[in-house]
């Protein structure tokens, strides 16, 4: 038996567009996605550009379209894919470099833009950490371990819409901080990711959450932000005076 593998391919060096070829890749047991691009690679096109490094599905940067799903390339089995034809594009909403490789630049620029990076509040003598079962860790933790895969990006149907939408990792990340009581740049980090193009772009159709391999749920995580905000706006509107006095 044998898997019949489309692959986008598209130089920008020679091509105008992008098209999908057909490879013959062997069933091998155990195979995965990362392993069918290798194999091409090595048998049919050593032109065949596309991105992995740890193969353990630590760092997420295979990521690839799988079938119109944005998966992990390493630990995607073909054996429980419906064979016997795969198709492997690459992430939705990115530039494409050359065939399934991306430049992950926009991603990145609007992570900065979320403002995605902590901000110490104060000088503290020590550092401090967060008590294991308090309520901002519990709060924290399951938006904790994302690893900018690029896979709730790639799945969300507001970037089709509006490409300049923040998008899920950044507000994932964001929510994070916000509820981080060590964090000093709460107002700074509500106002970035409030804007136009910020987490009230978001429509909850949760494809971000269905998607993600860790399990995360980036569309919980911008609810949250929503109720930030409000939460916010409502103590400044209903408490002047004190708003002021934390201002000092």
């Amino acid at each position: 038996m044998e898997w019949l593998v489309e692959v986008y391919r598209y130089d920008p060096a020679q091509d105008t567009a992008g098209r999908l070829v057909t490879y013959r890749v062997p069933a091998r047991e155990k195979l995965t996605v990362l392993d069918a691009l290798l194999y091409i690679q090595r048998h049919h096109d050593r032109s065949l550009a596309f991105r992995y490094a740890c193969r353990l599905g630590m760092c997420g940067t295979c990521t690839v379209m799988v079938n119109g799903i944005p998966r992990w390339a390493c630990r995607t089995s073909l054996a429980r894919l419906k064979g016997p034809r795969l198709r492997i594009t690459p992430l939705r909403h990115l530039p494409v470099i050359k065939d399934v490789l991306v430049d992950f630049t926009p991603f990145m620029d609007k992570y900065r833009a979320a403002m995605g990076y902590f901000v110490p509040a104060g000088e503290a003598a020590a550092p401090v950490r967060l008590a294991p079962q308090g309520r901002e860790r519990q709060t924290i933790d399951p938006h904790l371990q994302c690893i900018t895969c690029g896979a709730c990006y790639a799945a969300c149907t507001m970037l089709a819409q509006d490409p300049q939408y923040l998008g899920p990792a950044a507000l994932n990340r964001a929510f994070t901080l916000v509820h981080d009581s060590r964090d000093g740049a709460r107002a700074a980090r509500l106002a970035a990711v409030g804007g136009e193009h910020g987490c009230w772009r978001c429509h909850t159709l949760a494809n971000c959450t269905e998607v993600c391999p860790l399990q995360l749920r980036p569309s919980r995580a911008i609810q949250g932000l929503k109720r930030a905000i409000v939460s916010d706006w409502l103590r400044r509107a209903l408490f002047p005076s004190q708003q002021r006095e934390e201002d000092r």
